[in-house]
């Protein structure tokens, strides 16, 4: 009988997960193929000339790749920027916290979770001043108001 607690569960795990990312992929790029060529056919069975399929189809996939609003894209980074670091702050405290009430020390081994959401925010800030920058860069003033 095996182990549940065997060294190789989290490995296998990650394995896994990936071959389902993979897979799931392949799945999603021939679906969207074959949906692609059913509307082909679709309008080609209604006499829908080939030139007009492909206009209709090249302005779909346009709209699907339309450009995002920079300033939407700005506000983001600093949203996610500003929840991330105030998750890694409570779980640092938390462990803190947790710590002084109980006395023991090996518990603020559970702080170190909470450096990880809060790098990740500082990065993101990072990105928001990078962004902002490039976009005052071209004359676009964020700060002004509304």
């Amino acid at each position: 009988m095996h182990n549940l607690y065997s060294p190789f569960v989290v490995p296998l795990g990650a394995f896994a997960v990936a071959i389902v990312a993979i897979i799931s992929g392949m799945w999603k790029e021939a679906h969207d193929k074959r949906i692609n060529a059913d509307q082909r056919m679709a309008m080609l069975a209604r006499g829908v000339p080939v030139d007009d399929i492909e206009k209709v189809l090249t302005k779909a996939r346009e709209i699907d790749r339309a450009p995002k609003d920079p300033l939407r894209s700005l506000g983001i980074a600093r949203r996610t920027g500003i929840v991330l670091v105030s998750s890694g702050i409570g779980i640092v405290l938390f462990f803190v916290t947790l710590e002084l009430i109980l006395g023991v020390r090996e518990v603020l081994s559970g702080a170190a979770v909470g450096l990880i959401p809060l790098a990740i925010g500082i990065g993101f800030f990072i990105d928001y001043s990078l962004q902002k920058r490039e976009l005052s860069r071209f004359g676009m003033e964020i700060d002004q108001p509304r």
